[in-house]
């Protein structure tokens, strides 16, 4: 790798975008950002750096070598099986081949064995999620190449994903900690209209910058679900709440969505995610994995308790299975079933 001088060239700049991935631009005065690619020090990055200091194109990177891994990839790109993932999947596994690519790029894909996707893992292996992360995106790219008829064999086949740590996951909200979000973001805040919106619709992060005023008729709202785990998408249909339709009446909210950022502006569930968890860290709710979804939890609790079925939670959550509606239906009954026994137990002894 040819070294990149120190000090920094001139006109260079370091920016992370909302995936976390370090782009690099050159930028003279108040001119416009040209954004370098390559990796960081290459010759590659290098020329493209020299271009865009001279104002000139930059240099045309040669196709690559037919039978590459960079190869498979850029037709993998161009598949359909690439453009059926939603765009969060499809930055996440671009930011994580960008780097097999810078590395291996220039192999052979055929050369690809089982083993050095398991190394691959094991590079990882500190930060489990990134090693989950890898092999879906490792296993995305073979396995359209083996329907491809590109590959025999798929490499990714039987390597294992790495155990998850013992977490209890999303922690759901509880009631004091809405009153906690309240007391600091009134009535009229945009902060107010993104947690009402989670609460009383109990809708995905994906879901909730997307949904606005057009979703809604005679009260009703009825929106398809962001595509899950799942490629099918769900129609739900909710009616809005009376304490949800006065907080959009007061909003403020954007044209097209009722969660804004700065000056109405829509959101990515990305750039939501970050602000709405500094909000709620403004309010005190600081504890670990309480988060948007936290939310949600809270919604499906506090209609289960109200005796909504199985089925009804899956209509009003998006659910496909009974399996996470009955979760919340098995709690909200031991609940009861353990209030009564107090009430039975307590109160027989007392007479």
């Amino acid at each position: 790798m040819t070294p990149v001088p120190r000090p920094r060239p001139q006109f260079l700049q370091k920016r992370i975008s909302r995936h976390g991935e370090v782009c690099w631009y050159v930028r003279r005065g108040r001119g416009k950002l040209i954004r370098i690619r390559g990796e960081f020090g290459s010759e590659a990055f290098l020329a493209a750096y020299e271009a865009a200091i001279k104002g000139e194109p930059a240099p045309v990177r040669g196709k690559p070598k037919s039978g590459s891994l960079q190869w498979l990839y850029d037709r993998y790109r161009d598949s359909s099986a690439w453009a059926e993932l939603s765009q969060a999947t499809r930055d996440q596994r671009e930011n994580i081949l960008h780097h097999v690519m810078a590395k291996s790029g220039h192999e052979p894909f055929r050369a690809v064995q089982q083993r050095d996707v398991m190394e691959g893992r094991e590079r990882r292996k500190d930060t489990p999620s990134q090693a989950r992360n890898f092999l879906d995106a490792m296993r995305g790219l073979f396995r359209w190449a083996l329907e491809a008829q590109h590959v025999k064999i798929d490499p990714t086949a039987g390597v294992r994903n790495p155990k998850k740590k013992a977490t209890e996951g999303f922690k759901a909200w509880t009631m004091d900690d809405v009153s906690k979000y309240e007391a600091r973001w009134a009535a009229g805040t945009k902060e107010r209209v993104w947690m009402h919106v989670l609460l009383y619709i109990g809708t995905r992060r994906g879901d909730a910058v997307a949904i606005g005023r057009q979703h809604v008729k005679d009260g009703v709202l009825s929106f398809i679900t962001e595509k899950g785990r799942t490629k099918r998408r769900i129609l739900v249909t909710r009616k809005i709440e009376p304490e949800l339709a006065a907080t959009l009446a007061q909003g403020p909210t954007g044209d097209l969505a009722f969660i804004c950022g700065k000056h109405g502006k829509p959101m990515t569930k990305e750039s939501f995610g970050n602000v709405f968890k500094a909000a709620c860290v403004a309010a005190g709710i600081t504890a670990k994995h309480k988060s948007a979804h936290g939310l949600r939890k809270l919604s499906a609790t506090i209609w289960a308790e109200r005796g909504a079925t199985e089925h009804e939670l899956m209509a009003m959550f998006g659910w496909m299975t009974p399996a996470m509606a009955s979760l919340y239906t098995r709690e909200a009954h031991r609940r009861k079933l353990s209030l009564n026994a107090h009430e039975r137990l307590v109160g027989g002894g007392s007479r």
